[in-house]
Formats: C-alpha cells, structure tokens, sequence
C-alpha cells in the first residue's frame, strides 16, 4: 500500500547567518522587462519552494558549499539580471521587472542533523523546513521583494541543503532548472553558459485584439450548488507525503481495461489522487468537481518556444465531472478525463489562455472543488550538481493549498517511486489516507481448486 510520512517525525536545530543580497558580478542593463500574459497570471502570484539534499563527497573535502554557490549565483546573475530585480505594476496591473541589480536574497546555515538520520524524511515537507528555508520577514511579498531567496544549510555529516524560494510569474521548474544549471556551470569554472538565457516573453503575450477562442473549464467559476465544497482554511491543515513504489503502481494500473490504450503513471496516480482526494471530502454527488494537469509547452514544435526561454511555459486544462461520477465509476473514467483534457492543448489554446487573462482581467482559477497537480519528475531536480554529486532528493519542497506535484524519490529500502505531498484538513486526511492504502492495496491471487470427481 502507498505509504504516507507526516512532518513532525524529527527536530533539529538551524544556525543561520543574517541575510545578504547577491548581486550580478558585473553590471548589467538598468531596463524594465515587461512579462508575458501567461506569466502573468492572478493564479502565478506567488512564491514556490525548492530544495534539495546532497551527500558528503570526499572529493570536495576543504571545499564550501556556501562559498562555492554563493560565487556561481553572482555570475549567473549577470546572464540572468531580471532575477536581481524587483516586480512593479502597470497599467491594468500589468507585472514588469525593474532590473536594478538589488541581487538575490541569501543565507548561510548550519544544522545539527545529518542525512543518515534524516532517512525517507527528506521528501516533503521536511522537518524543520521552516528553518531550511527561512521567512525573512518582508521577503514574500510579490512586488518589490526579491525574485529569489537561496539558503545553503551544511550539514554534520559534510553533506548540505540547498533551499530556494523562486516568484512564479518569473519562471517555472524548468525555467528555474535552466537558471540552476548555469549557476553550476559557473561554480564548475565556465564563463559563459551553454546555454544562453533568452527573455522574449512578447512570444506568449495575447493577440491584438485579443480573442476567447476555447472553453477553459480552469477557469470557470465555482458552483458550490450543494454547499458541500468547503474553503480549506491555511491555519488548519495536515502535509502529508504518499509514496508510490512499482507495488502500488501495479496495483492501479491493474484496475484499467487493455482498451484503454497506454497510460502514462502521471495519468494513472493523478486518476488515483483526484478520486480518493473526492471521497475524502464527501462531496454531494450532484456537485462538479475538477482536476487541472499542468502540462508544459517546451519541446513541442507547435509552440516554437525558442531554446533557452526560461519564462512560464504551461498551461493547465481542467478535467470536470460530478462528484457522484468520479466516485462510483472505476477508475478507468478519471483516466480518461484526464486524456481528453490533455489532448485539447494547442497553440490556439495556449494563444486563448492569453487573450482571457488580458479580457477577464487575469482571473485566478477557481478553489472550490478543484485539484491542481503538476508532473516534476523530469524537470531537472535530481540532476543539479554543483559539485558534490546529485542531491538525494530534489523538488518542489511542499504541496501547496490545493496543488500536489508528483516527483522522483528512493526510499530507505532503495525503492524507486514517487512521492506526491498534499495539504488537506484533518478529518479529510484521515480518510483520504483509508482510502489510498484501499485503492493500491494488490489484489491477493485467486486459489483455484481442481475437482477429481
């Protein structure tokens, strides 16, 4: 069954340097950057935590973290000045970057702990992560506080936690990733990186004049007809983390018919996610309920995103169905939705999802009934190296509200899986737990008996 890990298994103590700003090495253009109608969104208004774990590495030995990632962010600022700048508004509340060059928020740390003792604690949200990823008090805002905010954390063991707080509407994960990999590169003795930055985020603006030429069901507005989807309050939620190793995911994936046709594991754990998180919740089966994929343009020639575009480049279709439907049926019917929802994206959606955020006035999506899930698995997390190796793990830190992001993660019993965090009150959780554990429990083989008479 889906093994879950709560946040309050472990406490250790954090030292922290002050705050300082890292600025770019060299100066750079003293310019406003306007963002894209895709960064721009009322939904993209926040801040997203990251980190990742890495190991001891005798090969570095009289080699410092802290010093090492804090040079490579001052380089890597220089081909990626708008992180070192501050967001204002415009008209119609339009977010642009002033590029001042203020620099990035960081913090040098030391924990008392190690790796070792840490264990399958280390997927999200781990203990004490508040003092990983410290709330510099005035740092969270949206416009005027820093884009970015690293905390470099060394840990007894010669290993370190590298954390960072990144403003979505400036990038994604793998924008975010981009920007890593040159600051890697910089630590690892490069001048320039492999691959150069390029803002151009007129690219996903809305057409002139713009034009709603889709159904967007993300950003439809809640029907609460029944008054049995409830408003999570952020004061009073449980953070718990699933694991899905190949046991769990067989055990689904032998619940969907052959005519299905192929899954992918995202579809087949978000189906599962989606339906169990629905039950929990005990909504009135006549209520509408829905899931939003976020699903990424990169790569995908229909969008001609050139290389090195480090702005948000994702859309998320919604998947909507009532409640009573997506609980009775099998789980073959939240697949499918999930499908169809998937393959209506475009480049005329994409060019839609513009033109409504500057006619409806950059609307949020909706809370009531919705679940928005993001597949990190192969943004890049695990493979930013600055040195030491590969982090243990690597990804989005904690599921936020009514977003879960499905990653990469090897437990203590060196099984490869994935690790889905999610935030739900604490009764829901109680049965959401029941009802995972339910749905990826294997069914036992049938005993056939044979008659000799």
């Amino acid at each position: 069954m889906a093994s879950s890990v709560s946040s309050t298994a472990l406490v250790f103590s954090v030292k922290r340097c002050d705050p300082e700003f890292v600025r770019p090495a060299k100066p750079t253009p003293r310019e406003v950057k306007q963002l894209s109608d895709i960064d721009d969104q009322e939904g993209l208004r926040f801040q997203l935590p990251v980190i990742m774990f890495y190991p001891s590495n005798p090969l570095m030995k009289g080699k410092d973290p802290v010093k090492v990632i804090r040079e490579a962010l001052g380089k890597a600022l220089v081909y990626y000045y708008p992180f070192a700048g501050r967001l204002i508004e415009g008209e119609n509340r339009k977010l642009m970057v002033d590029c001042t060059g203020e620099g990035v928020l960081f913090i040098e740390a030391d924990a008392d702990t190690t790796l070792e003792i840490l264990g399958d604690a280390i997927q999200p949200k781990c203990p004490c992560f508040e003092e990983l990823l410290y709330d510099v008090p005035g740092s969270g805002g949206i416009l005027g506080s820093p884009l970015l905010f690293i905390q470099v954390t060394r840990l007894r063991c010669g290993g370190f936690i590298f954390a960072l707080r990144f403003n979505h509407t400036m990038c994604d994960s793998p924008g975010l990733i981009q920007f890593l990999n040159t600051v890697v590169e910089m630590a690892r003795g490069l001048s320039i990186p492999s691959l150069l930055p390029i803002w151009q985020r007129e690219l996903l603006n809305a057409r002139n004049p713009p034009r709603i030429t889709c159904v967007h069901h993300e950003f439809e507005e809640e029907t609460n007809t029944k008054g049995t989807l409830i408003t999570m309050d952020e004061n009073n939620l449980v953070h718990r983390s699933f694991f899905f190793g190949p046991k769990e995911i067989r055990a689904l994936r032998n619940q969907l018919p052959s005519s299905l046709g192929a899954c992918s594991t995202f579809e087949v754990l978000a189906a599962c996610m989606w339906k169990c998180r629905t039950i929990a919740f005990a909504v009135d089966p006549d209520e509408v309920v829905r899931i939003s994929c976020i699903i990424n343009m990169r790569g995908k020639p229909v969008f001609k995103l050139p290389s090195g575009y480090y702005g948000n480049a994702f859309m998320y279709p919604a998947s909507i169905t009532k409640a009573g439907m997506l609980c009775k049926n099998p789980l073959e019917y939240a697949v499918r939705l999930l499908k169809k929802a998937k393959a209506e994206i475009s480049q005329e959606y994409m060019k839609s999802v513009a033109d409504l955020m500057v006619i409806k006035g950059r609307p949020s999506f909706p809370k009531l009934g919705n679940y928005i899930v993001s597949d990190a698995q192969h943004a890049g997390f695990r493979d930013v190296d600055f040195g030491w190796g590969k982090p243990f793990f690597g990804g989005i830190a904690r599921a936020i509200s009514i977003k879960s992001f499905f990653m990469r993660f090897r437990n203590k019993k060196g099984e490869e899986g994935i690790v889905i965090p999610i935030c739900l009150p604490p009764p829901v959780m109680e049965r959401f737990e029941h009802e995972i554990k339910s749905m990826t429990k294997e069914a036992k083989p049938t005993r056939v008996i044979t008659s000799m008479l």
